[in-house]
């Protein structure tokens, strides 16, 4: 059979992402958009005017390239200085405490006492400043009442600058909670109601469908556990609780559907779809994640209009320039690359693969497994970026869930408007959707489940890499008509990744040291680490993730935990406890936030761990290592969060062992006070081999407190391409500065060290790239 399909056109798909990668890479560079804008328009202008011959073709891509590039580059330039003010960026500098009203640009679902959201500032008051602004930042704030899309929120505290490629130009870290104030009635008052009586009306439905059906139909995942995340993440399902190109398409695809259906002619249909897709947009809140998705869809649309596949191409290439015009930033953005994938592989490789199959498969199942494959097969180089894994059943577990979405999603999004209206009739609408969304939770536990679930695979850009080859190979293999070198290809990148995989795994089996004293475990945004002497051993925080911790306490052969302190009950302290319940002596506490965080204390001490609350002054012994509690004070009476985490130090000079400072999350004024209330303890020590950087490397810290206890070693607790900016660059100054190497889970991974017999200390990394501290041997055995 003659395969008919028109050729791709790739005339504009080609430079853009030319452009797209130049400008990705100069936005991280201080002052080089507007430079490199000039030169890319003079470069375009010479190829225009002087491309002739038989390269024409190539100079005109090349110059197409340069144009693009140029105006992607002149418009970062033009908002660099309404980006990052000068005035704001030297109150930043001088932890200048300010008063800001910002429009939120992101949603909180649920009160926390540290709520992350964007936002977007309107006008800036205090410590001599009075302007208006419109800038984009990140907000840390203690959230007492939902937040949506557009609200007003006031908030006092100080600013951090992030790096110039940062989506949001300064992180906002406020001193007391957020004042709301909610928007005005309208269309956007009026989706925030819509979406909180979801929420209600499906919070007594069995688990865990209910959790999961409001991010199916509305893209709301507040009530999505750890567990079932955890669950939908291994078995490559989280792209259905996100608001996506395939929600947006699912909507799109019902009208257009219905219009064919009632013979609506193609204009109206494709009016009435982009009405749709509005209202929806509206629905799910307006954040700039979803205006990328709709967008998406729209180029899919218009696609599907002109009745070609393959004309979607120089589409999607157009909304993609017109997108990184409007906002260059998204050039470094996962989730604007991922939804392109997406959406490039279902223009692209859904056909042909669903083409394919056909000659085994029935039609229909064809194309139902070629959607979920394209997809996949297209992102899978960046997730691997993100997560160094591949999920085994992914294809099959998509196969079986992804069916059952648009049921959940357009059933749900009924059951969301008719809410208001009728009540009874939206209850009934809603356990109609909840019966896929439970087996849609059903197959993720099942798939994470099953033995080799995720295959490791190498990180980094070797890991893209070869995730690039492996892909193509393996599109070629299946494509092709002739496969013999493809498969040639194909077998050979599948040896040398295994080879790499393998190789390394035993490479760190053999040279993982037994003589360890502190460990950080990795265990992405979070904090665990470890202190041991002889047989007994110290856990510090648990982690976001029980799996996780759970893997390296297996590592280093422990079973048993001494003593476990829990700085503080945030989830990325506390989220693994599970992987040590019943394997706990004793804990150490700081101030309970909440009735679970109570119940989770009751939990150990019914497994027979004896409980203590920690206050400044609360002291014991770890074989021959001295622990003192630093903070939180007696009095007065801390509230629980951040700035109450227990400080703890640890004193190794008895035994020549490693003395070490553990911060906790605490901010710059919390490590103020605590410097003024433990100067004495910290004075004794002298210094110490290790400090554990306060809250994973924030740009919230107190200068003279890293200045008045030095260290060899700073270790940061922090997630691969966290959205957070940690460890912020001033931290990281701070420490070089002071002679501290730095030690971050996110490059090295597991990290160990120990005290040597010549003095100085052992630091062993996965990766071994820690770099080596700039203090002297002298100074390092001074200090122990």
């Amino acid at each position: 059979m003659t395969d008919r399909r028109p050729p791709l056109d790739l005339r504009l798909a080609v430079p853009v992402a030319a452009s797209w990668l130049v400008v990705g890479i100069l936005l991280g560079v201080e002052g080089a958009a507007a430079p490199a804008a000039i030169a890319a328009a003079l470069l375009a202008v010479l190829l225009f005017l002087t491309g002739r011959g038989r390269r024409r073709g190539v100079l005109m891509t090349i110059a197409l390239a340069s144009a693009a590039g140029a105006l992607l580059l002149a418009c970062a330039a033009a908002s660099v200085d309404e980006r990052r003010p000068a005035e704001l960026v030297a109150a930043a500098e001088d932890s200048r405490h300010v008063t800001l009203e910002a429009t939120a640009t992101q949603a909180v679902v649920q009160p926390a006492a540290t709520a992350r959201f964007g936002a977007r500032i309107d006008h800036v008051e205090g410590a001599g400043l009075r302007m208006d602004a419109a800038v984009p930042v990140t907000i840390f704030a203690r959230v007492t009442e939902p937040i949506e899309v557009g609200d007003r929120v006031t908030v006092s505290g100080t600013l951090a600058v992030t790096s110039p490629a940062d989506a949001s130009a300064f992180l906002v870290f406020a001193r007391s909670q957020a004042s709301v104030e909610q928007v005005q009635p309208g269309p956007v008052a009026w989706a925030g109601e819509l979406r909180e009586g979801f929420r209600t009306l499906v919070a007594g439905m069995p688990q865990p469908g209910a959790g999961l059906l409001p991010g199916l139909a509305i893209g709301d995942t507040s009530a999505v556990d750890e567990a079932l995340e955890e669950e939908m993440k291994t078995s490559s399902l989280t792209h259905l609780t996100a608001v996506s190109g395939a929600n947006c398409a699912i909507v799109v695809g019902l009208v257009l559907a219905l219009g064919a259906a009632l013979r609506v002619p193609r204009g109206m249909r494709v009016l009435t779809s982009l009405a749709a897709l509005a209202l929806f947009v509206l629905i799910v809140t307006p954040e700039p994640s979803v205006m990328r998705a709709s967008a998406m869809a729209v180029a899919v649309l218009v696609a599907k209009a002109w009745g070609r596949g393959a004309a979607g191409v120089p589409v999607l290439a157009l909304a993609v320039l017109v997108l990184l015009a409007i906002d260059p930033w998204l050039a470094r953005s996962y989730g604007f690359v991922l939804s392109v994938l997406a959406t490039a592989g279902l223009l692209v490789l859904a056909g042909p693969l669903a083409a394919r199959m056909t000659t085994v498969l029935p039609a229909p199942l064809a194309a139902v497994i070629a959607v979920p494959l394209a997809a996949q097969l297209a992102c899978q180089p960046v997730i691997i970026l993100l997560a160094p894994a591949i999920p085994s059943y992914g294809v099959i577990a998509n196969l079986l869930a992804a069916p059952a979405a648009p049921a959940a999603t357009v059933l749900g999004l009924v059951a969301c408007v008719v809410n208001p209206l009728a009540p009874w009739a939206a209850e009934a609408i809603a356990w109609l959707a909840w019966l896929p969304s439970a087996w849609i939770a059903a197959v993720a536990a099942f798939f994470s489940g099953l033995p080799g679930a995720q295959l490791p695979w190498a990180e980094g850009a070797l890991g893209f890499g070869l995730a690039v080859a492996l892909t193509v190979l393996g599109l070629g293999v299946t494509l092709a008509r002739r496969r013999r070198w493809w498969t040639l290809g194909l077998c050979g990148v599948l040896v040398i990744a295994g080879g790499l995989v393998a190789g390394d795994r035993i490479r760190v089996a053999l040279h993982t040291p037994g003589e360890w004293q502190f460990a950080a475990c990795d265990v992405g945004q979070g904090d665990a680490q470890l202190l041991r002497d002889s047989d007994t051993v110290m856990l510090v925080d648990a982690g976001p993730d029980a799996a996780a911790l759970d893997d390296c306490l297996s590592r280093l052969g422990i079973s048993h935990v001494d003593i476990l302190v829990l700085s503080h009950f945030d989830l990325d302290h506390v989220g693994g406890v599970e992987a040590v319940v019943g394997r706990v002596g004793t804990v150490v506490a700081g101030p309970p936030a909440s009735a679970e965080d109570e119940r989770m204390l009751r939990d150990f001490a019914d497994a027979g761990a004896q409980v203590l609350p920690a206050t400044r002054g609360l002291a014991g012994e770890l074989g021959r290592l001295r622990w003192t509690v630093l903070w939180p004070a007696r009095t007065p009476a801390m509230p629980p969060g951040n700035d109450a985490s227990v400080v703890l130090a640890v004193d190794g000079r008895a035994c020549q062992c490693l003395s070490t400072l553990l911060l906790g999350d605490l901010g710059r004024e919390a490590q103020l006070r605590m410097l003024a209330g433990a100067r004495s303890q910290l004075s004794a020590l002298g210094g110490v081999d290790i400090v554990k950087v306060s809250h994973h490397g924030s740009a919230d810290q107190y200068e003279r407190l890293y200045e008045s206890v030095p260290a060899t070693i700073g270790v940061i607790g922090v997630g691969a391409d966290n959205t957070y900016g940690h460890p912020t660059p001033s931290i990281l100054s701070l420490l070089g500065r002071l002679g501290t190497a730095v030690a971050r889970t996110d490059q090295h991974g597991l990290v160990l060290s120990w005290a040597r017999d010549d003095g100085r200390i052992g630091v062993w990394s996965e990766t071994g790239q820690v770099a080596p501290a700039s203090a002297s041997d002298e100074d390092v055995a001074a200090r122990r």
